[in-house]
């Protein structure tokens, strides 16, 4: 491809579907100002962008049938993982770069520690909310009828 042609910004935020997409993924995560934005989702495999504000969390969760990997691009964060929703006995302050994998049957949640948004994606496997999911806000996503916590 000819330079001139390179399309070097990322995706509109909306869900691709099964359809092939080739996107800087950093500056897709980055630009997302929603809780919960799906990018991408297949058949056998789900991918999100996620803006968590400063102090707040993703919810503690557990997906029984779903694996998860999440990698933080921006902001600094508490993860924390267990076996049993009161025994969350994993735990490590990351930021930018880190990666974090969550097998199915694990309770997780991860907290905004930092000064500035949390900016981070997550795929699933396989796919945990239903095509085209946007959440403005966590409200929005424990409100919805598909809430997987």
């Amino acid at each position: 491809m000819h330079k001139d042609n390179c399309r070097c910004h990322g995706p509109e935020l909306q869900d691709y579907g099964r359809e092939p997409i080739i996107f800087n993924i950093d500056q897709a995560t980055k630009n997302n100002r929603n809780f919960r934005t799906a990018l991408w989702t297949g058949c056998h495999m789900q991918m999100t962008v996620m803006s968590i504000p400063v102090g707040c969390d993703i919810g503690l969760e557990f997906h029984e049938n779903v694996d998860q990997f999440i990698r933080i691009e921006k902001g600094c964060a508490e993860v924390i993982m267990g076996n049993c929703q009161h025994t969350l006995d994993r735990g490590k302050c990351v930021d930018e770069n880190y990666a974090i994998i969550v097998p199915a049957g694990t309770w997780h949640n991860i907290i905004n520690v930092g000064n500035c948004p949390l900016k981070l994606y997550s795929i699933y496997s396989p796919p945990n909310h239903p095509f085209g999911t946007v959440h403005k806000t966590k409200a929005d996503a424990e409100h919805s009828d598909h809430y997987h916590a």
